[in-house]
């Protein structure tokens, strides 16, 4: 795949009882009910009492990828918007994989004009504060 998107399908190894599988889910767990909003993309704080249900090994899942992107922490001057900034492993990007958490969801997902009904299976990407560990490559 040449990239991935929020809410949109990605491939996604979790357990089946004795198992892995791989398999396709969408990008984004649902949000803490008081805050509604979008679908969390990256979990940071696994102590929120909104997490705990899904921090079990039958909801852990694993997210291969090549390389990912942030947006830079401050605006590009000349642009006047934040750049994208790339990260991988080597510069010739071997595969790695992220830790996660994933979950049937039965709602729709999509846009409001183009809902798609539900059920899915969604996941999010378990994060951490940022490092200073400096990108590799151009």
């Amino acid at each position: 795949m040449p990239g991935v998107f929020p809410d949109y399908p990605a491939p996604v190894v979790r357990n089946t009882g004795a198992e892995r599988e791989l398999t396709m889910m969408r990008w984004g767990m649902p949000p803490p009910p008081k805050f509604g909003g979008p679908p969390v993309t990256n979990i940071r704080n696994t102590s929120s009492p909104h997490w705990r249900g899904w921090l079990k090994r039958e909801n852990r899942c694993l997210i291969p990828a090549n390389s990912f992107s942030e947006y830079a922490p401050q605006p590009n001057p000349a642009a006047g918007k934040k750049d994208v900034v790339w990260f991988a492993l080597h510069n010739d990007r071997p595969l790695f994989a992220f830790a996660g958490l994933w979950t049937a969801f039965k709602g729709d997902r999509g846009t409001k004009s183009k809902p798609i009904p539900g059920p899915h299976d969604v996941y999010g990407f378990l994060t951490t504060a940022p490092n200073a560990v400096p990108k590799i490559g151009p």
